[in-house]
This record gives structure tokens, sequence and C-alpha cells, in this order.
């Protein structure tokens, strides 16, 4: 029972996550004033629940202090600057499209659905993602019982697998920048065999561009 219990811990919250945004797409193509825009009530319930369950496991994860925070906070900045590269340096087509906090700005509700954006960009997500592909993929592929595996373990196909699905589980429009993320990401885990490394590091990524998406107003990159 420990070990099912340990396995969901790092699985179930991923799962649910996925489900939420199968659910907002879905929302999306159905023409309906109560559901549009899916993501202004889709996302916080998102952000609640998969908070609500990270609480509810947080004794199954192996969050000990974090280390080499300096080394982190290198990779975190470096993964900001390649994901925003092409549109801030190369010339691409600006994003304008996405959740758009502006729509909201005499509803009484801008600051409570920011601040929830800001908690699932610089806390759910990178808590979710992080447990379930360095805490528990990166090991699960060099072995199925992954809680022998020592954290940071290097093996060719978990490094390979767990950067093409990083990458894979983004938008398209991100795949070039998500899988040179998860490289980077994984390096971290072996550089500093912390997953409290691994949470920090992409936490600032993602404070950081939720900070350039508030400037620049392009709402496609969250």
């Amino acid at each position: 029972m420990p070990a099912r219990r340990k396995l969901a811990a790092h699985v179930v919250p991923m799962l649910v996550f996925i489900a939420l945004l199968a659910l907002n797409a879905g929302a999306h193509k159905i023409d309906n004033r109560i559901w549009s825009p899916p993501e202004f009530w889709i996302y916080p319930l998102q952000t609640l629940l998969c908070a609500a369950l990270l609480i509810w496991f947080r004794r199954e994860y192996e969050l000990e202090r974090p280390r080499r925070l300096g080394f982190a906070a290198v990779v975190a900045v470096l993964v900001f600057v390649l994901w925003i590269s092409p549109h801030a340096f190369f010339g691409a087509a600006p994003r304008f499209v996405g959740f758009n906090p502006d729509l909201l700005s005499t509803a009484g509700l801008y600051w409570p659905e920011l601040i929830l954006r800001f908690v699932r960009l610089g806390v759910v997500v990178p808590c979710i993602e992080e447990i379930f592909w360095r805490g528990f993929l990166l090991r699960f592929l060099i072995d199925d019982d992954f809680d022998r595996v020592s954290f940071g373990s290097f093996s060719w196909l978990s490094f390979s697998m767990v950067t093409i699905g990083f990458a894979l589980s983004h938008s398209p429009a991100d795949w070039l920048a998500a899988l040179l993320a998860g490289a980077f990401y994984n390096a971290v885990a072996y550089r500093t065999n912390s997953l409290s490394s691994c949470i920090f590091a992409h936490a600032l990524t993602n404070l950081l561009l939720g900070v350039w998406i508030m400037q620049t107003k392009q709402w496609g990159f969250w």
C-alpha cells in the first residue's frame, strides 16, 4: 500500500492537471456563453484541485533542502531566455491570443484570477511537472520500482524519453524551447540530486515568464 500511494502521489496530480487541460480544450468547442471563456473557471479549478492533491500527498515527496541554488538559478534564467528568444530576438509572430486577465478588469475578478494564474504558473505547474518528470519518470525508466532509484540517477534512455516527453507535453509552438528546457532541467536533477532544486529552477523560469507576459501582453505564453 505505501508503494501504491507513492506512485499515486507522483502520477495522479499530473493526470488531473492534463484532464482539466483537455476539458478546457473541449469547452472551447462548445458555443455556450456559460463556458466562455472556459479558462477563467477551469484554470482556477485546476490550480486549487491540483494544489490540494500536492498537499494531500506531501509526505510522499522527497523535498529535502535545495542544493546548488546558483546553478539552478542560472539554468532557470537560461531556459527563460530560450523560451522567449524567437519572439524577443528573432522576429517570430507575437502570441496575443490566450488567457487575458484584462478582460476581467470591470468584473472585480482581475486580481483573484491573476493571483491564481501566477500561483498556477509559479507553484503548481513546477511542482506537478518536476514531481512527475524528474521525480517519477526519470527514475521509473531506470527501474519500475522507481523508489529504489536515487534521485538524479542517469541513463540515456530515461534522459532521452523524459526530454522528449516533456517537450511534447507543451504546445507545438514551444516544442524546441521545451526540448531544451527538459534537457536543462534534467541537468539540474543530475547536478544537484535534489527534487527541490528542480522545482526551484522551474518555478523561477515560470515566474520570469509570467512577468514577461504581463509586460508584453503575449497571453499565448501562459
